[in-house]
């Protein structure tokens, strides 16, 4: 085995202007801000307007901030990641298209699908590729179109999601970095968060348009349930593997879904809030992005060798963990 890790070298990130507010939500669907903020913590997310820009145009000007911030080329990159629900296409896959507009002309790249997990599941993946030896440099990229697959007049699913990238650079490191991860996945047959057209099972025809069948469909009631024992599950999961207590981690980075799932899991870890970082006020649920959205946000917090767990739950089902220490010089 080589005793090399990975570490986080450079954190970039990607917002549309586009501010959607709850009062806007108001004018077209029938809800409320208070009602929106009380259940979900939301009161604000982005969206990508523009309708010649899609997923990778958000994930290349993330990628790009990413590699300024850890002082690497785009050529030294070795392989691509991005996790997406939300791909241009089908094929070629998001990460092809990323790598070609940033110039890493010496990196393979592939897209990730597991949903709200996406990015925790394809950091894992980076981390593994440089701890084999075999990679130096990974980029790794979440980020998300959401508008494109939500109904605008389902008042259930509307007020939850915003657009969004954030991206990170791998690098190996002889010390701290990448050091544990805990990943689940338990098929979800009753579909309780899935898109119910577009693929092999229901290709697209007229009436699969007509009856919104490209929307993203959820049963709130159970993946709120599921999310909530499941982040806070496998959160708990990782610090006991790791012998770590409360007061031994410095932040929790946890998908930003709803804020009272957030809330559950830091309860259970017993942590104060001042460790949990939490921004789904600003952007809601911008799905495979809103880890690295946090790790930006909180970027010049960080101190090296901070403990920090990072915690998603998504559609598939899938969930997981990933234990790091800090160590960004």
């Amino acid at each position: 085995m080589s005793s090399k890790r990975a570490k986080i070298s450079g954190v970039g990130h990607y917002l549309p202007d586009y501010v959607l507010t709850n009062a806007e939500l108001e004018t077209m669907v029938d809800t409320n801000d208070e009602w929106i903020r009380t259940r979900t913590g939301i009161s604000e997310r982005r969206i990508l307007k523009d309708p010649d820009k899609a997923t990778s145009f958000m994930a290349t000007e993330a990628a790009k901030e990413a590699l300024e911030d850890a002082g690497v080329k785009a050529e030294e990159i070795d392989a691509v990641i991005v996790a997406t629900v939300t791909p241009d296409y089908f094929f070629p896959a998001t990460a092809a298209l990323v790598q070609k507009r940033i110039g890493a002309e010496n990196a393979y790249g592939y897209d990730m699908s597991a949903a709200c997990s996406g990015f925790v599941y394809a950091l894992t993946e980076g981390a593994m590729m440089i701890e084999s030896g075999r990679m130096k440099k990974v980029l790794v990229i979440g980020a998300d179109k959401m508008s494109s697959i939500v109904d605008f007049t389902d008042r259930t699913t509307c007020i939850l999601f915003g657009d969004g990238a954030g991206a990170v650079v791998l690098e190996e490191t002889d010390e701290n970095g990448i050091i544990d991860f805990v990943q689940h996945t338990d098929g979800d047959e009753d579909c309780s968060l899935y898109q119910p057209a577009g693929g092999s099972m229901n290709p697209a025809t007229a009436e699969t348009v007509e009856s919104k069948m490209h929307y993203l469909r959820q049963d709130g009631r159970v993946v709120f349930k599921k999310a909530t024992e499941g982040m806070a599950d496998v959160s708990l999961e990782i610090m006991e593997r790791n012998n770590l207590t409360s007061d031994d981690v410095a932040w929790l980075v946890p998908h930003q879904a709803n804020l009272r799932i957030i809330q559950a899991t830091a309860r259970r870890m017993e942590l104060d809030e001042e460790k949990v970082m939490i921004n789904i006020d600003k952007y809601g649920n911008t799905t495979a992005a809103t880890i690295p959205l946090c790790l930006y946000d909180w970027k010049d917090r960080l101190k090296e060798g901070d403990n920090i767990i990072l915690a998603a739950f998504g559609g598939g089902l899938t969930w997981g963990a990933i234990y790091l220490k800090w160590s960004k010089s």
